[in-house]
């Protein structure tokens, strides 16, 4: 019996040796005509990635989308058209850590730095002195907090901001309900470099599933290119460390919830109310309660954690609404 234990075991090692080194998925044809139409600039030796489409002829309005965790810029891509009919640029990037940019590890990663790129490349694109719309979902809420502290202080470098829309983001940390997974791991020590090794498509599809709604489910294929984004550039070994964002969010509560409390600059929240990392009522009330001058839409109460994937012409349409108010 000994023996046959032994024999198993050593089938085993080779087996996971295997399935540690598995090659990333094969991009979809969807997903690789969003990488071509999109370029890199160099922010500090890292490689990011960008899109910037050429939009509505007449329009001067810039809008600049910020996406969240642990997905990427392919999260606006159901709006994106839509978008150009308004506006005169359209511009998104990978952040640090996420889809086709740099995933450098080890590597301190902090919603500062996130900021920082973003002006990166708005500098880059000749957009740094340009009244700049920026519309945020979940980890991108926090980044442009940041950029917003930076502009309601007059920062060097900081970028104008015109209007902000945010989206089902964890702007308050005692509002904020994150994933069992992702408290494991930002808290994890030795052990999360080995779960982060051992995720694959099975329980990452099923994690993210859990915070769409059950009628707004994203297809095989959706799950598919969300996977194969992690995975290009071994995204899913710096998870781990991209998840201190959640530590960051309490530790300058103050300088963040502050900017928002402050700031003259339209202020909009789209929101999906069935959203179980930002639950309904309890943010929605504190967030009217603490930012009464912010304008809200409430999406239809099976719409989650993803409004824009969920709902793209509900989310459109609120957008749009709140820009041409003023």
């Amino acid at each position: 019996m000994r023996g046959r234990w032994v024999q198993l075991g050593l089938l085993g090692v080779p087996l996971l040796a295997l399935y540690l080194h598995l090659p990333p998925p094969r991009l979809s044809p969807e997903l690789l005509s969003w990488r071509s139409s999109g370029a890199f600039f160099t922010y500090k030796e890292r490689s990011i990635f960008y899109r910037d489409s050429a939009g509505a002829v007449g329009s001067s309005d810039v809008v600049v989308l910020l996406h969240g965790f642990p997905t990427s810029s392919y999260d606006w891509s159901k709006i994106w058209e839509g978008l150009t009919l308004r506006f005169r640029r359209v511009v998104a990037l990978d952040f640090v850590g996420f889809g086709f940019s740099d995933k450098p590890r080890p590597h301190r990663y902090s919603i500062f730095e996130q900021a920082s790129i973003v002006e990166g490349l708005l500098r880059h694109l000749g957009l740094h002195r340009h009244g700049i719309n920026l519309v945020s979902h979940d980890y991108g809420d926090t980044v442009a907090q940041e950029l917003l502290h930076r502009y309601e202080r007059n920062r060097t470098g900081s970028i104008l901001i015109k209007s902000l829309c945010l989206s089902n983001g964890g702007i308050f940390p005692e509002t904020h309900r994150p994933r069992l997974i992702q408290k494991v791991l930002k808290d994890g020590g030795l052990l999360a470099p080995v779960i982060t090794r051992l995720m694959n498509f099975f329980f990452f599809s099923r994690g993210l599933g859990a915070v769409f709604g059950p009628y707004t489910q994203p297809s095989q294929a959706e799950y598919w290119d969300m996977w194969a984004a992690v995975r290009t550039n071994d995204g899913h070994l710096v998870v781990d460390s991209i998840l201190q964002y959640i530590n960051q969010r309490k530790k300058h509560r103050e300088r963040w919830v502050g900017a928002l409390k402050v700031t003259s600059v339209p202020l909009h929240l789209i929101y999906g109310p069935l959203d179980p990392v930002n639950p309904h009522p309890e943010f929605l009330q504190l967030y009217k309660k603490v930012l009464p001058m912010s304008t809200v839409s409430v999406l239809d109460d099976h719409i989650s954690h993803y409004p824009q994937l969920e709902d793209p012409t509900g989310f459109l349409n609120a957008y749009l609404s709140f820009i041409d108010s003023f």
